[in-house]
């Protein structure tokens, strides 16, 4: 059990980096859509220009919140992993399987109860 707890670690630990780099690097990609869109001056409505400009500050607006919930998720997982609940469903109590956590590290529930 051991070895599955520090696997599972392992896992998240990197994959909260992963997630860290993505964020530094969609945040590097809002400044320079807001950095060019504040420089042409575009008015969104009018500009052929400005459909794609908002289109691009909406993709990666939902890209960050989408990182920002996953890190959360994972920072949930490590906690849980640290006070001895990881693996456990939230819902029924039982195990979440070892193949769900493997593909979903950061699973709260078990199939079953996801599933419902």
């Amino acid at each position: 059990v051991d070895g599955d707890v520090s696997t599972a670690e392992d896992r998240l630990i990197a994959d909260r980096a992963a997630t860290l780099e993505l964020i530094t690097s969609l945040s590097g990609d809002w400044d320079g859509v807001v950095e060019s869109s504040a420089q042409a001056a575009v008015d969104d409505e009018h500009d052929p220009e400005g459909a794609t400009i908002a289109f691009e500050r909406a993709r990666i607006q939902a890209s960050l919140e989408q990182a920002h919930a996953h890190l959360a998720d994972i920072d949930d997982a490590l906690r849980r992993l640290g006070d001895g609940t990881y693996g456990l469903c939230e819902r029924c109590g039982g195990p979440v399987g070892a193949e769900r956590l493997e593909a979903r590290p950061t699973a709260r529930t078990c199939i079953t109860c996801a599933a419902k």
